[in-house]
């Protein structure tokens, strides 16, 4: 199982990456995983990351944030915000074990650009990533194609947030973005 985390992990160059390769290198992370795990279908089980070796998963409360990683005796942490939704937990974890994979390596993937520092850089990437893992660009197509066309019913489905379904569907280009404010006419 651990030959898992290499194998996914081999996807990234290791050079600096433009947000666009950056945001690619994701996807094909979360394909690969995908692939590995023989899923065909959602939801992902979390059982996947969760039963990695060298990989410990734990939930507490209070928690200072929604989820953190770090390597700590020899394996990797990754802390959950145990308070939150299962569905947000959910996403935290497919979030933090992109940290996982990115961490011998970020300050080369995600150097600074302009305002932005590696860690907000890399941060951006976890959560497309973890988008790309729990609601991949084809099972939301095929859903979508065959009638499944509501946010919510996806976001069941998928076992997500409905927030994070309609960001997901907005990123494929099957829902276009909600007016930001009212046109209107000539008077």
């Amino acid at each position: 199982m651990s030959s898992i985390i290499t194998a996914v992990r081999d996807i990234i160059p290791i050079r600096p990456l433009t947000f666009v390769e950056a945001l690619r290198t994701a996807e094909l992370q979360a394909t690969k995983l995908l692939e590995l795990s023989d899923l065909t279908e959602p939801p992902f089980p979390d059982t996947i990351i969760c039963e990695l070796p060298k990989l410990q998963v734990e939930r507490i409360i209070p928690a200072p944030a929604s989820g953190a990683t770090q390597w700590s005796r020899g394996r990797w942490l990754i802390l959950l915000n145990g308070a939150e939704r299962p569905a947000r937990q959910r996403f935290s974890l497919a979030h933090e074990f992109k940290h996982v994979l990115d961490n011998p390596f970020i300050d080369v993937l995600y150097p600074r650009t302009g305002s932005m520092s590696p860690a907000e850089r890399a941060e951006q990437i976890c959560d497309y990533f973890a988008a790309c893992l729990l609601m991949p660009r084809t099972w939301v197509k095929r859903s979508w194609t065959r009638g499944t066309q509501e946010p919510r019913t996806l976001a069941r489905q998928f076992d997500v947030s409905k927030q994070a379904m309609q960001v997901r569907l907005l990123q494929i280009g099957l829902i276009d973005p909600e007016a930001r404010c009212l046109t209107v006419g000539a008077l």
